[in-house]
């Protein structure tokens, strides 16, 4: 994880086109990045914000995959060989998002050197976290699930701080990315600021005290 934690810390520091070149863009509130079905041919690293990946089935609404933020990669399955993206794109709040052209990340990876190893970590770590994000959806309550969301954005890991202010997402937004109805979700968010897990006015505070619904149930 250290290993991981540098890598990020490293390409937060480049300076525009250095090293991997690319540039840094900014991205307003719900703006597409990029739309499932284009051509693939660079990745996205995160220096200020958060996106959401949606996919959509058979024409059916479309249903939250993953949420990244600070110091994460997305559109990294270019490196898999894919030549179009898999999911939708869209800034969650404002963010600064630095684009990567995936033969430059090809080359640095077949350099072996410690920033190489680094981001072979990350991916294979990524990799692991999309795949417990579709057990979870899977096998646990709609209750749960959000509460690993809302820890999730406040990447509140066990030593992490007590309390973290994460940008006010809407309820619908939230019941997307849980899979479950607006209602639902209304009536866990009253529980949890009830139970004093969570506060919110102008911004939302998700305290570390939450972690307690996961060892709950």
């Amino acid at each position: 994880m250290k290993n991981i934690n540098r890598m990020a810390s490293h390409l937060a520091g480049f300076p525009s086109g250095a090293n991997l070149g690319g540039k840094v863009s900014h991205y307003r509130v719900k703006e597409n990045i990029y739309t499932e079905g284009t051509q693939a041919d660079t990745l996205f690293y995160i220096q200020e914000g958060a996106v959401r990946l949606t996919v959509r089935a058979n024409h059916q609404r479309s249903a939250v995959t993953v949420i990244v933020g600070v110091n994460d990669f997305f559109g990294e399955l270019c490196l898999a060989g894919y030549p179009f993206r898999m999911s939708t794109a869209v800034a969650l709040t404002a963010s600064s998002i630095r684009t990567i052209d995936k033969e430059k990340m090809l080359q640095m990876l077949r350099t072996k050197n410690e920033t190489s190893n680094s981001m072979v970590a990350y991916l294979l770590s990524s990799s692991k976290k999309y795949r417990d994000q579709v057990v979870d959806l899977m096998t646990s309550s709609a209750e749960l699930r959000l509460a690993r969301v809302l820890l999730r954005l406040a990447r509140l890991e066990k030593d992490g701080p007590a309390v973290v202010e994460i940008p006010v997402l809407s309820h619908q937004t939230l019941a997307e990315m849980v899979g479950t109805t607006r209602s639902r979700v209304n009536t866990f968010m009253n529980r949890f600021r009830k139970q004093g897990f969570i506060d919110y006015d102008g911004g939302l505070e998700v305290h570390q005290s939450l972690r307690k619904v996961l060892r709950s149930r």
